[in-house]
């Protein structure tokens, strides 16, 4: 690669086509677009008077809003979990009590063991500044083990795949969800099967649409609903283990066991359907953002473990008592009469199961954006006092594509039934993978705690994905067709993006040399006030570096500005500036750091504005008098080489990065885009 000089131009053209490097990525407030250029965070003057913890809601309304968005996915399940086991394609497990009672345990304990165990009670500690999710066991992983390099790509690589399977599971989830809702429909009445697809068309559109609104509105607006489905969920399953009390010894491990060890050919298939009552489990960490970790355990052991456990009871009873119930255990459960109230309700359930694993979407491509993974993204804060609810407009867009184009491929929620449980079951063996990683080298619990975690958990887990691989053929190779596609875009954005920073701090050069310039005599200045949006403090702004070296030209008065991001919703305006003289008072030159929460504005002029009465030298100016120069970095290809596809594909995902100049707020009058061009 080389790079040339390509002159200036107007503000309204593009700005940086390059986004910063990990440790340099930020988030938007609301209702600005993409990430600014940031330095590494570190803790502001006064930091102790900017706030305390990122949830600041009522602990009842957080508790109603997870309930409305992180468990629809999991809460769920009991539509469609249980009739896919003991279907056509599953055959061979038959309705005999050793075989209900062998289900319905494995049922329970998986949700026990995956689901309780290790997402709520212990994955959910390992928090990246109150996200979840498995790229925030990256990103704690990363800052820990800095110095193990080798160990370190290994960590980004598991968590790149994990992300792409994520990805794969928050496509399928919502078609699968309301397809098995709308397809109650059938139930009710046998000719309705042509409504099936068009009606879930029209739910799903509708979904997608009100994403912008934010989750905490989505949240309040779907809590009650779903806490009057999981109240129905126990309502029906009550009365038909009421029945049949005899089922409470489903309950019990050993008949998972024996059902195991005694048709373990029949139990491993059926181990494979097992898993769509734990989908949800990743969906529930990666929304820890949105609401905090006490809220979604209050709501998890309180409400929506013991309504899950009483239904799948229910119909276990049901399956029991009338083996022909296997073609629709769930909606069987009910009276009649009530068919139709409870596919309406259904309908609204999956609707709310489709919102977890939106939300989480939208997290998991927040931090690929902190990680270098993805380049910068239009992210929308939706909310002044919870710094996980976000809206991300390009992935909630391409969500929605994909989840029609399943639906027209599929057209049916037993098609998508194969193609569910590897994109769930990769995301949980990698998620504990990292944990134990995390757990081993970074917390350092005892060798005795992980083994029996990785035994317990991670044995399971090996076993469902083992189970789960003989769908590969049948469906499951979507999935993996998703994470192959996102992950191999992830990949290259990552050694692309590596190779354009490198280049591009080759260009500034480091700090020292601009002081040591400042101080030469062949440099003229001339007077002004040059503001330099800038990543870091330990290299020179290319525009400023630009402009000594073909110019030998440097302004009387230069600011370099570094936006740094705080957990926080809000920095006070005597908190956020903190102003380092670089190279003594008579070099002219400033730089300057403003602290902003996620529902500041990343608005460079006001924070030049709060700076300027503690600049020396610059007391009595005004910020009316500054002039802006932000780097714009062209990629092209080299002449004479080989434009292949990787070099193709990262160039057009730069392309498409969100415009610096926008996000910082400069205004267009005052601001000079000084270009350079890096061949690749």
């Amino acid at each position: 690669m080389n790079s040339t000089q390509a002159g200036s131009q107007p503000s309204a053209e593009r700005g940086d086509a390059v986004p910063p490097s990990p440790e340099q990525s930020g988030q938007s407030s609301a209702s600005t677009s993409g990430t600014a250029p940031v330095a590494p965070t570190t803790p502001p003057r006064g930091a102790e008077a900017i706030g305390a913890a990122a949830h600041r809601s009522p602990l009842a309304a957080l508790v109603l809003a997870a309930i409305g968005v992180v468990f629809g996915d999991i809460g769920t399940s009991p539509l469609y979990s249980m009739q896919t086991v003991f279907s056509i394609d599953h055959n061979d497990v038959q309705p005999t009590q050793g075989d209900v009672y062998g289900v319905i345990s494995m049922v329970f304990w998986s949700i026990a063991v995956i689901v309780s165990l290790k997402y709520v009670a212990l994955v959910m500690r390992a928090d990246n500044d109150g996200e979840g999710g498995i790229l925030a066991l990256v990103h704690l992983l990363r800052d820990r083990l800095a110095d193990r390099r080798r160990l370190t790509r290994t960590v980004l690589m598991l968590g790149v795949i994990g992300a792409a399977l994520f990805y794969g599971d928050s496509v399928i989830t919502p078609a699968i969800s309301v397809m098995s809702a709308v397809e109650g429909l059938q139930v009710v009445d046998s000719g309705a099967g042509s409504l099936v697809l068009p009606v879930s068309v029209v739910i799903l559109t509708g979904l997608f649409l009100i994403q912008r609104k934010g989750t905490s509105a989505v949240g309040r607006a779907f809590g009650p609903v779903m806490i009057v489905w999981f109240l129905v969920l126990v309502l029906l399953g009550i009365p038909r283990i009421a029945e049949d009390p005899a089922i409470l010894w489903a309950l019990s491990p050993h008949h998972a066991v024996l059902f195991l060890l005694e048709r373990p050919g029949v139990a491993f298939v059926a181990l494979g359907a097992c898993i769509l009552t734990i989908t949800g489990a990743e969906a529930l960490y990666a929304d820890m953002g949105h609401f905090g970790s006490r809220p979604i355990r209050l709501a998890w052991f309180a409400l929506v473990f013991p309504a899950l456990t009483v239904n799948y009871l229910g119909q276990g009873a049901l399956i029991l008592k009338d083996p022909t119930a296997i073609s629709s255990p769930f909606y069987l459960l009910a009276p009649a009469w009530a068919r139709l109230p409870l596919v309406v309700l259904a309908t609204l359930a999956t609707i709310i199961a489709s919102q977890a694993v939106i939300s989480g979407a939208f997290t998991v491509s927040r931090q690929a954006n902190r990680l270098g993974l993805l380049p910068r993204l239009t992210v929308i804060q939706t909310s002044r006092e919870e710094a996980g609810q976000i809206y991300v407009p390009a992935v909630n867009w391409l969500l929605f594509a994909g989840v029609l184009v399943l639906i027209l491929i599929f057209r049916s929620s037993s098609r998508l039934a194969d193609a569910y449980g590897l994109a769930v079951t990769g995301t949980f063996v990698l998620t504990s993978a990292l944990f134990l990683l995390l757990a081993r080298r970074v917390w350092h619990v005892a060798a005795w705690k992980w083994w029996f975690y990785a035994v317990l958990v991670g044995g399971l887990e090996v076993l469902y994905l083992l189970a789960n691989c003989t769908k590969i053929v049948s469906g499951g190779w979507l999935p993996l067709l998703i994470a192959l596609v996102l992950g191999s875009l992830m990949v290259v954005w990552d050694s692309g993006h590596r190779r354009v920073v490198a280049i591009r701090s080759g260009l500034e050069g480091p700090v020292e040399a601009l002081t040591e310039a400042a101080a030469s005599r062949d440099v003229v200045r001339v007077p002004g006030l040059a503001v330099y949006p800038h990543l870091s403090r330990t290299t020179t702004p290319l525009a400023l570096r630009d402009s000594l070296d073909f110019d030998g030209v440097l302004h009387e008065h230069n600011v370099i500005i570094s936006v740094i991001h705080e957990n926080v919703p809000h920095v006070r305006h005597a908190d956020r500036i903190e102003v380092t003289e670089v190279g003594g008072p008579a070099s002219g030159i400033h730089h300057v750091d403003c602290h902003v929460g996620f529902n500041d504005s990343q608005d460079v002029p006001k924070a030049l504005a709060l700076a300027l009465p503690r600049l020396h030298g610059l007391e009595d100016s005004c910020e009316a008098d500054a002039r802006y120069y932000l780097p714009v970095i062209q990629l092209r290809p080299r002449p004479g080489s080989r434009t292949g596809l990787r070099k193709r594909v990262y160039m057009a995902m730069a392309g498409n990065a969100a415009d610096g100049a926008v996000v910082l707020h400069l205004p267009p009058d005052r601001t000079v885009l000084v270009g350079a061009t890096i061949e690749l």
